[in-house]
């Protein structure tokens, strides 16, 4: 996916991927034909951390912190 996102292909949708692997795979094909070798990156790491389950582990903590802050009464 990112090979065709870099060619100009934008990514496709229904893949599987996270939110966070698509919105990188997005920044890079806004970026096209000039993708910095640091939105590349991004994007590597992005996938790398849906594989090894760190993305979902930030959203269902940042999830945990805004239903608690959503139950913290007013004041």
């Amino acid at each position: 996916m990112l090979a065709e996102t870099l060619s100009g292909t934008g990514p496709l949708t229904c893949t599987g991927l996270d939110e966070d692997t698509e919105n990188a795979l997005w920044a890079v094909w806004e970026a096209h034909p000039n993708a910095s070798a640091e939105l590349v990156q991004a994007a590597r790491r992005a996938f790398a951390g849906q594989l090894d389950g760190g993305n979902a582990a930030r959203w269902r903590a940042e999830l945990a912190a805004r239903a608690i802050a959503g139950r913290r009464p007013p004041g």
